[in-house]
């Protein structure tokens, strides 16, 4: 039996916590929870937002009650665990090596994990990544988990601006930053497409991936970058 804990998050919300570790297993039981509440409270639920072992739980509270919802959710308990594969994403990532001016961040995350910088890059690529969670900003969303030889904390002194589109790594997570952000993450790359449409904000196509998708990088040249309309701001670091 999968133990939850459950607690009011405003008026119209419910936050809902599994004792269970994040990992693809923790994953995959969210997305059962998520399907069955909607199933069961399809007229009542405005919307479900999902994070490592959490599940936010926003209301209509004119249809169902807050705490009727606490009451009832062990009920909801999955027996079965929802099939959490995603889409797979495909993202390029021009590696700071290949950028005119500078490696970014590469050469500190080779001197610190041993790896030279070719293996920093094969090992970043080698990985299909879970998304997890999306937050911190519009299209930032945590990918997972990173391989274990690449992975090292967040910069001691974070950078008041991060490019848009910086690809980076901290701990056992890899993200793309969609847009200029202040941020402390380890930078590797830059990647030219945009994450986070504001013109199209609400819409599932504001962004091009979801809670449960797979994420997977693949380099490119300069030249490339270029053409798929990335822009060389990263020069201003």
């Amino acid at each position: 039996m999968i133990e939850l804990k459950a607690c009011l998050a405003g008026e119209a919300a419910v936050m809902l916590y599994l004792q269970q570790a994040p990992g693809p297993d923790c994953l995959s039981t969210l997305h059962a929870f998520s399907q069955q509440l909607q199933q069961r409270y399809a007229d009542a639920i405005l919307e479900l937002l999902p994070s490592y072992h959490s599940l936010l739980i926003q209301l209509n509270p004119e249809r169902l009650d807050p705490l009727q919802l606490m009451a009832e959710l062990p009920k909801a308990i999955p027996e079965y665990s929802a099939d959490a594969t995603g889409r797979l994403i495909e993202l390029p990532v021009c590696y700071g090596d290949e950028l005119d001016g500078g490696p970014l961040d590469l050469i500190e995350v080779s001197c610190f994990t041993g790896l030279t910088v070719a293996e920093v890059k094969q090992l970043h690529q080698s990985q299909t990544y879970l998304v997890y969670a999306i937050g911190f900003a519009p299209g930032f969303a945590y990918l997972g988990e990173l391989p274990a030889p690449l992975r090292m904390p967040r910069r001691a002194t974070p950078r008041a601006r991060v490019p848009k589109g910086a690809v980076a790594i901290a701990e056992q997570q890899t993200a793309v930053y969609p847009a200029a952000s202040p941020g402390g993450w380890n930078l590797l790359g830059l990647c030219p497409l945009p994450l986070f449409q504001p013109e199209l904000a609400g819409q599932a196509e504001a962004m091009p991936f979801r809670h449960g998708d797979q994420v997977r990088f693949y380099p490119i040249s300069q030249q490339e970058f270029i053409r798929l309309g990335g822009d060389s701001c990263w020069a201003e670091l």
